[in-house]
């Protein structure tokens, strides 16, 4: 998705919120990490980080007209289709778009992923539906647990 939204737009930033409610494998630094490695060939991108404000407010500060936003599932786009108009109740100058991912990954979340470590050959099942520095990441992590 940020292939096809990096190309509506003169500059995309990819906003990774901190939310100390949920429970996420790994830090803000790693998932930044590995979201600059994802898209270093976009020269119209940026990735920065924000806590302890909605999007569409964080949105405001970086003067964004849009926020865009994927959907895979039914359920996906109830929440999100309430949140934009929440966000539009903030913020009327600020539209939320959605976008569908490609097939080959609109059933994958993390939690599917995640489900899949364990079983023999889980190493092999994962990789295809995870970019490379993702996929190193969570061998790194599971290899070295003993998972």
């Amino acid at each position: 998705m940020i292939r096809e939204a990096v190309e509506l737009f003169d500059e995309l930033v990819v906003a990774v919120g901190v939310n100390p409610d949920k429970h996420c494998t790994f830090t803000v630094e790693e998932r930044v990490e590995m979201l600059n490695a994802v898209t270093q060939g976009f020269n119209k991108l940026r990735v920065e980080v924000f806590s302890n404000q909605f999007l569409v407010n964080y949105a405001q500060t970086v003067d964004a007209n849009y926020i865009v936003r994927g959907i895979r599932t039914a359920s996906d786009y109830e929440y999100e289709r309430t949140m934009r108009y929440i966000n539009t109740d903030l913020h009327p100058d600020i539209t939320t778009i959605f976008l569908l991912p490609p097939r080959e990954y609109a059933e994958v979340s993390s939690t599917m992923v995640k489900g899949l470590v364990g079983p023999r050959g889980w190493e092999t099942v994962i990789r295809q539906y995870v970019p490379d520095p993702v996929y190193r990441k969570l061998m790194a992590m599971y290899t070295l647990s003993g998972s």
